[in-house]
C-alpha cells in the first residue's frame, strides 16, 4: 500500500473515531485546565485560609478606590449609583434589620476581601493585584471606623478584624 493511501486511510479512521466520540458527547465544551481552575479557586475563609500574600493600608487604598471604585460606590463609599459600602452604624441589634453595608452587615473582613477579589471592579473583575485588594479592603474597613488609616491588612491581620455583625450570622457546616 502506498504512503498516500495509508495517509488517506488514517484520516478516514480518525474522522470515524471523532464522529463516534461526538455521538456519545453533548459537545458542550472541554475540560478546564489546572491553570483555569486555579484562577477561580480564590475563596478565603473567616480564619484567613485561602488569603494570598500581599499587604496594604487604608492610606494606600484611598488612591486605588478613587481610581477603580468611586464611580460605582461614590465618594467615601456613599452616594454612588451602586451598593453603599459605608454607614448603618446603630442598625445592628435585637429585632433590627441591619443595612447591607460593610460596617453593619458583613460578618467577616475576609468575606469582603474574597468578594472584592473575584468580583471587582465590576467592569474588569479579578484585575486587582493582591496589594491593591488588601489596600482597598483596608480603605473600606477604615471608612467604616473598623481599623486605623495606617494599619496594614494582610493574611495575618485581616481575619482578626472584628466586624460589628460577626455574631449576626449562623455559620454553615457541610452535612447539616
Amino acid at each position: 500500500m502506498s504512503t498516500h493511501k495509508q495517509l488517506v486511510l488514517l484520516a478516514v479512521l480518525a474522522l470515524a473515531s471523532t464522529a463516534a466520540i461526538a455521538e456519545e458527547s453533548p459537545n458542550l465544551g472541554r475540560l478546564a485546565t489546572p491553570d483555569e481552575i486555579a484562577a477561580y479557586d480564590i475563596d478565603a475563609s473567616p480564619d484567613g485560609s485561602g488569603l494570598p500574600l500581599g499587604s496594604g493600608t487604608a492610606k494606600q487604598g484611598a488612591s486605588v478606590y478613587a481610581e477603580k471604585c468611586l464611580s460605582c460606590h461614590g465618594p467615601e463609599g456613599q452616594k454612588g449609583p451602586v451598593m453603599q459600602l459605608v454607614g448603618g452604624t446603630g442598625t445592628i441589634g435585637v429585632g433590627q434589620k441591619p443595612l447591607k453595608t460593610v460596617g453593619s452587615f458583613w460578618p467577616y473582613a475576609t468575606s469582603l476581601f474574597a468578594y472584592t477579589r473575584r468580583s471587582m471592579p465590576f467592569y474588569d473583575s479579578k484585575s486587582l493585584t493582591n496589594d491593591e485588594l488588601y489596600a482597598t479592603t483596608a480603605y473600606v474597613l477604615y471608612l467604616n471606623g473598623l481599623i486605623g488609616e495606617n494599619e496594614a491588612m494582610n493574611a495575618e491581620t485581616l481575619p482578626k478584624v472584628q466586624m460589628p455583625n460577626r455574631d449576626g450570622f449562623v455559620p454553615f457546616k457541610r452535612g447539616d
